[in-house]
């Protein structure tokens, strides 16, 4: 499971001109699924994305959480983001989960985190998203699980 990470000052979600979600101060995270994939390791991955210290401390160092700094928590389901690049000059999706368990860890993933975490909100899965953000930084990261 990959999640690309940024850390915003805001960011949003659209779908056919609607905002589907979006949110101040936090983290955009793109969340992509691979075939392998299974809820355990959603569940890594949200702790991770709670818990990765990306922002800045009263001395301006990357110490704190969006836990510690009470930030949104934006995910967007993204399958390009398992694609391999290393050959060619067409992505190859061969690595990415279905979009039946696809959807079903990214439920899973969303699930939890609005159980855990009170400032969440989501993409829709499987839709064209026209997402907008301003980064924080920027900062961006990618995590695996």
């Amino acid at each position: 499971m990959r999640a690309l990470i940024q850390r915003v000052s805001q960011a949003a979600v659209h779908v056919d001109d609607e905002r589907v979600g979006g949110i101040d101060h936090g983290i955009l995270a793109l969340i992509g699924v691979e075939a392998g994939d299974d809820t355990a390791r959603a569940d890594r991955l949200l702790q991770k994305l709670l818990n990765y210290r990306i922002f800045a401390d009263d001395d301006g160092r990357m110490n704190c959480s969006l836990k510690q700094v009470d930030g949104g928590l934006l995910l967007v389901s993204q399958f390009t983001l398992v694609a391999s690049t290393t050959k060619g000059l067409r992505p190859s999706f061969s690595s990415a989960a279905s979009p039946e368990h696809g959807r079903a860890i990214y439920d899973h993933l969303v699930t939890a985190a609005k159980a855990t975490w009170t400032n969440v909100a989501t993409g829709r899965f499987g839709a064209n998203m026209q997402v907008s953000l301003t980064n924080d930084g920027p900062v961006t990261f990618l995590l695996e699980t």
